[in-house]
């Protein structure tokens, strides 16, 4: 690289470099919108914010204090178990009650009624 075209190129201190990046990260600003304002091109200020998220650029503290909220992580608490609701199927023929055993086919029905038909 020759000398005179370094001396060209503009120094900046890391504490200068941290703070026009913090200003970078600010909700609703962007990247060029602060580039412009510097003076700089926005893939400089780019590589910049790659090294703040490296650590390789410590940022100063935010302006606006940042506040927590105590969160309680509970365990849930331990649902009965369900019941599962048997749902059979009842011929009724005067005083006679037949209960077919749950899922029973298509066919064992058409069985049994078939048998109460020629009975009756």
């Amino acid at each position: 690289m020759r000398e005179g075209r370094r001396e060209a190129h503009r120094r900046w201190s890391d504490e200068v470099k941290a703070r026009i990046v913090s200003e970078s990260l600010r909700p609703g600003v962007t990247v060029n919108e602060v580039a412009e304002r510097h003076g700089l091109k926005a893939n400089h200020l780019s590589s910049w914010r790659t090294l703040a998220r490296q650590g390789k650029l410590v940022l100063p503290e935010p302006e606006d204090a940042v506040e927590f909220a105590a969160m309680v992580v509970e365990t849930p608490a331990q649902e009965p178990p369900t019941v599962k609701a048997v749902s059979r199927a009842e011929i009724v023929v005067g005083a006679v009650t037949i209960r077919l055993e749950e899922g029973a086919s298509a066919a064992r029905i058409a069985a049994i009624a078939r048998a109460l038909a020629a009975a009756t």
